[in-house]
């Protein structure tokens, strides 16, 4: 009989067999998830690194799970400069699309800026605030 272990991690090998048969799903169905990594690190003269990007890509799109710039850089045009440089390598790698999700108290007005838009909000993200997804066609056609 199957039994509910709690994990503290969980390790990489437990992620790939929880992973699994929802990968053995998706494969017969033609959907192989292969995400990408991407990285950008934003550094300052000393090399010390003061903000960047993380993100990955699979299927057409690029997914930005992380954008950082250091509070004495922010205003500067890095964050613009860091979405930039994710969206064009995210380009030649084929993607058509990209998103990302941000919260009310962080930088939806900047995304909507760079051309994003929302797609979809949960409310009380937390408590007494929304996360928002946000998305945004990368080539000319894409809809």
């Amino acid at each position: 009989m199957p039994t509910i272990d709690r994990l503290a991690g969980p390790t990489p090998e437990e992620r790939e067999a929880i992973t699994a048969p929802l990968d053995a799903f998706s494969r017969a169905r033609g959907f192989i998830w292969q995400p990408e990594p991407l990285a950008l690190a934003l550094r300052d003269d000393a090399g010390g690194i003061v903000g960047g990007a993380v993100g990955e890509t699979n299927w057409g799109w690029l997914h930005v799970r992380i954008l950082a710039v250091s509070d004495e850089l922010r205003g500067g045009g890095w964050g613009r400069r860091l979405m930039g440089e994710l969206e064009r390598l995210a380009v030649e790698r084929g993607c058509h699309h990209a998103w990302v999700d941000t919260f009310s108290f962080q930088a939806r007005p900047f995304y909507e800026r760079l051309g994003y838009r929302v797609f979809g909000v949960l409310t009380d993200y937390p408590v007494g605030h929304e996360r928002y997804f946000l998305s945004k066609a990368l080539t000319a056609g894409a809809t």
